[in-house]
């Protein structure tokens, strides 16, 4: 069962968090979290989706805005090439457990009615989420942990995460309390995001990276 719910100011899901009841009870929870102001402007909360006994679980950002409509992650632009990226490096896709740092997504509007153009969560953001991802990390147990960028490294290895100096390696480190095995690479939102002479290049970076945690997870 949910616990005693927080103030709309408070900057922590742990309120929201159930004891028990699985990833389903979890997902049914965070749909009404109110642990930062995020929710406010956001469609709906976007919760981790996949295989649930997982061997791997992928962790971003934040919803986008194909994500925040379907409430679904990695349904977008971004979602796409990450699946292309996956098979490419011998990990189907079918078989991840995909989540991000922040349920919520975070946007900005030039205009009113104009395009909602993504803005990055802060630190204080991503901590108040942490709740749900240790929880999910609680459930889904994975032997290994893609970290898709800078965001997620930090939520994950502290703010000192730095994904340029450590992409594309094993790291053994403790995450929410236990010993975790994580693979940091890029987040595949700078691959659409880089032009077009050196698109190709990142996204091979990204195979490259991918082909580390399938080496990893062959044992």
């Amino acid at each position: 069962m949910a616990k005693t719910q927080a103030p709309e100011d408070a900057f922590t899901a742990e309120p929201f968090v159930p004891d028990r009841g699985g990833l389903a009870a979890l997902r049914r929870a965070a749909a009404g979290c109110r642990g930062c102001p995020l929710h406010r402007d956001a469609t709906q909360t976007v919760f981790g989706a996949g295989n649930a006994d997982a061997r791997v679980m992928l962790v971003g950002e934040q919803p986008g805005d194909q994500e925040d409509r379907q409430g679904k992650p990695f349904v977008g632009p971004a979602g796409r090439l990450l699946d292309r990226a996956l098979a490419e490096a011998g990990i189907d896709p079918g078989e991840t457990y995909v989540t991000n740092a922040v349920k919520h997504f975070k946007f900005t509007r030039a205009e009113p009615r104009k395009r909602r153009i993504h803005k990055a969560p802060s630190l204080r953001e991503t901590a108040a989420c942490a709740p749900w991802l240790a929880a999910e990390l609680a459930v889904v147990e994975p032997e290994l942990i893609v970290v898709l960028g800078a965001t997620a490294g930090k939520a994950l290895l502290g703010s000192s995460f730095r994904v340029g100096e450590v992409r594309g390696t094993l790291l053994e480190r403790q995450v929410h309390g236990r010993p975790r095995r994580l693979v940091p690479t890029v987040h595949p939102s700078s691959v659409l995001r880089a032009d077009e002479p050196d698109r190709d290049k990142a996204y091979a970076g990204l195979v490259a990276d991918l082909e580390v945690a399938a080496r990893v997870l062959a044992g």
